[in-house]
């Protein structure tokens, strides 16, 4: 069985490279999107059939497994819609929000409450994403649509990942990504046409990088972050997926030329001190746990 913090760590380098893939191939946000579900699904499904994984839910899960992909699918429009309306900044800042969200929500929820030292390190990880992103962006945000669609984007994200959770718990993670996936691969492509969104007519290159997004960026990212989540508390799984932001940062970097400035280093590592408090402090209560008693 693979370490859920190892898997998280695979995980979130797969997702981080799908910011990189896009610029390789500027197409529509939403299009990249549904093609990225509609791959995976492709690769999952040969797997699931080879392998005998899929097993049907139980019928108190359905509503929350089809939740999940038109959740899951949303967010990733609604983000796109954010930052038509606003910019990519604002919108990336308000949406990384969500570990916030998800603290909330497991108060009320979740029997796992957030303990204290998930607050500090929420707050911490996201004074570094106000580093990373700027000051001054911060400042400038406006209250309009844009702002609205990009805390949408956050509280939707949250959801996922506490819904998820729920599920996952009851079910084993190949049987709940073909489903979900298969959902949010209709749900996007029905989007598309809604939106007259281009689905058809690109260059092998474009086709080339859709298929990789599948494979890497939702496949096996999703299928490792899953994992994570199983074995973990969503809260710091998704406090930890913070950290996306810098490993795109590097890899922009090192493939597509992207400067690395001083205030971004100073961001990122910020936001992963914030990321570490939780882990450390947990670390720290488990270990008096298992330190025996003096006589």
């Amino acid at each position: 069985m693979l370490n859920p913090r190892i898997a998280l760590l695979i995980g979130l380098f797969s997702i981080s490279i799908f910011p990189v893939l896009v610029k390789w191939a500027p197409v529509s946000g939403i299009t990249s999107a549904f093609y990225r579900m509609f791959f995976g699904v492709l690769f999952l499904l040969p797997v699931v059939i080879v392998k005998r994984k899929f097993t049907w839910p139980d019928k108190s899960l359905g509503i929350p497994i089809i939740l999940c992909g038109i959740i899951f699918a949303t967010d990733i429009a609604v983000w796109n819609l954010s930052i038509q309306y606003s910019n990519a900044t604002q919108a990336t800042l308000l949406t990384n929000l969500a570990p916030v969200w998800v603290g909330i929500g497991s108060f009320f929820f979740l029997n796992d409450k957030p303990k204290f030292n998930f607050w500090i390190g929420t707050l911490v990880a996201v004074a570094g994403m106000v580093v990373l992103i700027g000051p001054q962006a911060f400042l400038d945000m406006k209250l309009d649509k844009g702002f609205a669609l990009a805390v949408l984007s956050g509280m939707l994200y949250a959801s996922y990942m506490l819904v998820s959770k729920s599920i996952l718990n009851r079910l084993n993670i190949m049987s709940f990504m073909t489903i979900s996936m298969t959902i949010s691969s209709i749900y996007l492509f029905v989007i598309c046409l809604v939106f007259d969104e281009p689905v058809w007519h690109f260059t092998p290159v474009v086709w080339g990088v859709f298929v990789i997004q599948g494979l890497i960026c939702q496949l096996i990212g999703w299928l490792a972050i899953n994992y994570a989540v199983k074995k973990m508390d969503a809260m710091r799984v998704s406090l930890s997926l913070l950290s996306q932001a810098v490993v795109t940062g590097l890899l922009a970097w090192a493939f597509i030329d992207e400067q690395i400035t001083r205030q971004m280093i100073i961001g990122g590592i910020v936001i992963l001190a914030g990321i570490a408090i939780t882990f450390r402090k947990s670390t720290i209560a488990l270990q008096r746990k298992r330190r025996p008693t003096q006589p």
